[in-house]
């Protein structure tokens, strides 16, 4: 049997205070609403989570909140600005058959072109603008086992689309 992988940017954040450092800025007003609708669209086409795996910072984490998923969740620096490398070493510690990852640009576009056998049709698939998801079906019966280019991309979609 295989194994369900999410990959999600973390939603629109805030710039509206200088001061914060980056690993602390929150979401904006358009961020929280795209956050809740990608959870309403992801409960729709039946891609629920039993895992998450998040970086640590403010905006990934009120992402995973506002999506509103049950699941256990693991929030951790290594995935802050992490290299599409530290993901997969991240991801083949998962348990679960189906793991939302949510990441920073450049480190998960990459690493969502990297694990696809081949890309979506979809425009913004390679600028992976901000909660930009990818939905993907793996076919190793461990995450142990994972490797670039064997997943196979069902869906993929922006908030854009959605609001």
């Amino acid at each position: 049997m295989g194994k369900r992988l999410i990959l999600m940017r973390h939603a629109k954040s805030s710039w509206d205070d200088p001061r914060l450092d980056d690993h602390a800025r929150p979401l904006n007003n358009r961020g929280e609403r795209s956050a809740r609708a990608m959870g309403d669209w992801l409960r729709q086409r039946g891609h629920v989570p039993d895992l998450v795996l998040s970086s640590d910072a403010r905006r990934t984490r009120e992402t995973a909140a506002l999506l509103g998923f049950d699941a256990e969740a693991r929030f951790t620096g290594r995935l802050y600005h992490a290299s599409a490398k530290m993901m997969l070493e991240v991801l083949r510690g998962a348990s679960g058959d189906c793991v939302l990852m949510i990441g920073h640009n450049p480190g998960i576009a990459d690493f969502a072109e990297r694990i696809v056998s081949e890309p979506p049709e979809h425009p913004r698939f390679f600028d992976y603008p901000t909660c930009a998801t990818l939905v993907a079906e793996v076919p190793q019966a461990s995450w142990d086992a994972m490797e670039y280019g064997s997943a196979r991309a069902l869906d993929f979609v922006i908030p854009r689309e959605l609001l």
